[in-house]
């Protein structure tokens, strides 16, 4: 798993705690006193994958430049319930302010990851894990660094770097064959993917030559159809109304990738918890 590069996150942190601290912390000015130094303990108080450590460790990083920071754990293990994930020493009025952003991230990148290694786990190899585009605003970068985490894969980041042709665009375009040409022609060498709702959606975008058919919404039976047709021609990507319970079902029709939108736009935070001591 590749490291999420500061550059993605440090503006990310900035805003976050702009907006959470304002003109400043009324409750720790005017109960902590500014010399005081503590530690940080950040807790598992749940089973969960850890993601997103060094985004709430900017946070203190930010409100402080020498504060001291021992990870414990790294993004991507799996943690049960009691140990101490990282710790983080400096002055108590650092880790008060920056408490509730860290945890906000950590949180948050932290129930994707979870939620993510779920999915894998029952895909057991049969069958590729993607997440989709349905992330938060401005955190994508976040979420589906998240997702690998998790032990997932991450599908096209946005609207760039790959050709996704859905009913709309072959409508617009005059046909899913209008569109694929249009497609190859404007995007030479990327990865031209086709949207079908029925197998008659599925033989029109291989005989257009997809590179993967995104079968949508397809009952079980005609995805193992669809696959079958697609072998040799082009990858198969399932996608809509996929769930824990349909995915052991789903990794044995033979298709390659199954996108699972819940990944990011359902994930549950974790309970982390951030406890403060002084030294």
């Amino acid at each position: 798993m590749r490291p999420l590069p500061p550059e993605t996150y440090r503006d990310l942190v900035s805003r976050a705690l702009a907006e959470d601290v304002g003109s400043g912390d009324v409750t720790t000015a005017a109960t902590v006193d500014p010399d005081e130094e503590a530690r940080g303990i950040f807790l598992a108080k749940s089973s969960c994958v850890i993601a997103g450590l060094d985004v709430a460790f900017e946070t203190f990083r930010q409100l402080q430049a020498d504060v001291r920071i021992h990870a414990m754990r790294h993004d991507g293990d799996a943690v049960e319930a009691g140990p101490v994930v990282a710790e983080v020493s400096g002055k108590a009025r650092t880790l008060l302010v920056g408490e509730r952003t860290a945890l906000n991230f950590l949180q948050r990148m932290s129930g994707i990851a979870t939620l993510t290694r779920a999915f894998v786990t029952v895909a057991a190899g049969r069958i590729t894990v993607l997440d989709t585009r349905k992330t938060t605003p401005t955190l994508r970068a976040l979420e589906k660094y998240a997702v690998t985490a998790g032990g997932g894969t991450n599908h096209r980041f946005a609207l760039y770097d790959a050709v996704l042709i859905k009913d709309n665009h072959a409508r617009l375009a005059g046909g899913v064959g209008a569109a694929v040409a249009r497609a190859r022609a404007a995007a030479p060498g990327m990865t031209v993917e086709v949207e079908a709702q029925s197998l008659a959606e599925v033989d029109e975008a291989i005989a257009a030559g997809a590179d993967i058919v995104l079968v949508d919404n397809l009952p079980l039976d005609e995805i193992q159809i669809a696959t079958r047709k697609a072998r040799g021609r082009a990858k198969v990507e399932i996608s809509g109304g996929v769930t824990l319970d349909r995915m052991p079902a789903l990794a044995e029709t033979g298709a390659d990738y199954v996108s699972v939108g819940a990944l990011t736009h359902s994930a549950k935070a974790v309970d982390l918890s951030f406890e403060i001591t002084l030294e």
